[in-house]
């Protein structure tokens, strides 16, 4: 065995006790006020734990059965660690590993902690680069939303694709990260029109959630500013589709299905979700198209 693929993320606790060094590690070292600590662990246990863990334990199966290689996944920030799950794979026997982001957009972040974890190990690293217009991709969140817009969505009834406002979520980054040079606002924009151009959308935009506890300017819309501008616009549904997210986790299952619906209740909107990927079909065949290109 020579060759192997490293599905590599942020990474995400399984159990409460381990929030407040997760956090801090996030944070890198700087002072973390315990108010943050608890709001974090709040989150997590109000969705019952984290399922991300097991979620992409399940890409890497899929993805290693398609391959017929070694696919691991390990994370930039917790456990497994990058470092770790890279050296295990080289003591079987691996010389060479695709560092394979389970994001697309921004990938020099976890490129750059796989290229660390492969010159540690003495393997050689090959990094997939952005992957935000992959067209497996772009069928896969069309597949999501589509089923979505033409059958009962996550939380709420079917709705048609005339009644309902498609908004694309992704994660928000402080604008000082984009003033920097980071592509990510403008991946996320490119995604979402694939994605609405592909089904055609009427109405659709972009709004960035999960807003950081620091404070300091961060991408917009917000989600609230978003919600304002439909029901402004008269339209009551609203499917988010978070294209941000390849699974399930936290900003997913509290930030949307548990705060962002009870904020547009409140705006007297309806908020329906389309699924997330975790292993859907489509997306499981992006990313043995990456791996495949990668290998060369």
């Amino acid at each position: 065995m020579t060759d192997a693929v490293l599905l590599i993320q942020h990474g995400s606790v399984e159990d409460p006790s381990e929030i407040p060094d997760f956090v801090r590690t996030i944070r890198r070292g700087r002072p973390t006020p315990q108010s943050v600590i608890d709001e974090v662990t709040h989150r997590w246990k109000a969705i019952g734990g984290s399922p991300l863990k097991a979620i992409t334990e399940a890409q890497a199966r899929a993805l290693g059965a398609r391959l017929g290689i070694p696919v691991a996944h390990g994370a930039r920030l917790w456990k497994p660690w990058a470092k770790d799950v890279v050296r295990d794979l080289v003591a079987a026997g691996a010389r060479r590993v695709v560092s394979l982001p389970l994001a697309p957009f921004s990938v020099h972040v976890y490129n750059a902690a796989s290229e660390e974890a492969c010159a540690a190990a003495g393997a050689t690293c090959v990094p997939v680069p952005a992957w935000n217009e992959e067209p497996a991709l772009i069928d896969a969140f069309a597949e999501v939303t589509g089923a979505a817009l033409g059958g009962p969505s996550l939380g709420a009834p079917s709705l048609g694709k005339s009644e309902a406002h498609v908004l694309f979520t992704a994660h928000s980054l402080p604008k000082r990260v984009i003033a920097m040079g980071d592509p990510y606002e403008g991946q996320v924009h490119a995604t979402a029109r694939l994605v609405a151009a592909k089904l055609g959308l009427p109405r659709w935009s972009v709004a960035f959630q999960s807003t950081g506890m620091d404070g300091g300017e961060w991408l917009g819309p917000d989600l609230p500013t978003a919600l304002d501008d439909v029901r402004a616009a008269g339209v009551r549904d609203v499917l988010v589709c978070a294209i941000g997210f390849l699974a399930d986790h936290t900003e997913i299952l509290f930030d949307l299905d548990i705060e962002a619906r009870a904020l547009a209740e409140q705006k007297g909107l309806v908020l329906h979700r389309a699924a997330s990927l975790n292993d859907h079909p489509r997306l499981i065949d992006a990313l043995e198209a990456l791996a495949r290109r990668a290998l060369g």
